[in-house]
């Protein structure tokens, strides 16, 4: 099997290959939830309950990418999940791509500081990568617009706002815990960072989408 066919529209869209990664995503959103446990259970005991949906952000992220997935392997024809379908994929690329760059930029940031790797950090460092790949790598077969985009730009930026200012972000290396307020600056830059990732693919998936028409 050739390089250039793993890349292809025709093997990444085949059904095979998107119910293989429907399946990963779904089982690691489901993981994702379990290990944010401790923290869910703290905020629901020690915060309003309308916090609680700002605190488990990558597996979140990654649910976004599943629901998309699913989208992909049957795509709807009525107006209102076809909009759904739009804000779900816009939000999994804007989401995947930050938190997937940012748990393992936070991992390695705190081994840096005097931490230590042990075998579930490099588990976390290659999952978190493969979402921000996978993201990127199918946008050119999504169909979210530029409306979608900016609703999921608004979205994760509340979501670091409510993060940093009621202390609900995801749990730091304890030898991260006296640079909060850098961890915030870093987790607003990313987000930028991810929206103008997220609207770079987007432009080009739509320039190529252009050049087949003009072809045609």
């Amino acid at each position: 099997m050739s390089l250039s066919y793993l890349w292809s529209r025709s093997f990444l869209t085949s059904r095979p290959f998107l119910w293989l990664l429907f399946w990963c995503n779904l089982v690691g959103t489901v993981y994702g939830y379990i290990w944010y446990g401790g923290q869910l259970e703290y905020t629901l005991n020690y915060h309003p309950m309308w916090q609680i949906v700002f605190v488990p952000d990558s597996p979140t992220a990654s649910l976004f990418f599943t629901i998309s997935i699913a989208f992909l392997l049957y795509p709807p024809h009525l107006k209102s999940l076809k909009v759904i379908r739009q804000i779900m994929e816009a939000l999994a690329v804007v989401t995947s791509v930050k938190y997937g760059i940012w748990a393992s930029a936070i991992i390695l940031w705190g081994v840096a500081q005097g931490g230590t790797m042990v075998w579930q950090d490099w588990m976390l460092i290659a999952s978190h990568t493969a979402m921000a790949v996978e993201a990127l790598l199918f946008v050119r077969f999504f169909t979210c617009k530029w409306i979608a985009l900016c609703l999921a730009a608004l979205w994760t930026l509340l979501n670091d706002t409510m993060d940093y200012t009621f202390g609900i972000y995801p749990y730091l290396p304890r030898t991260l815990t006296d640079d909060v307020p850098q961890v915030c600056v870093f987790t607003y830059m990313l987000t930028l960072v991810s929206i103008v990732a997220a609207w770079l693919a987007m432009l080009a998936r739509n320039r190529k989408v252009s050049s087949h028409r003009d072809i045609a």
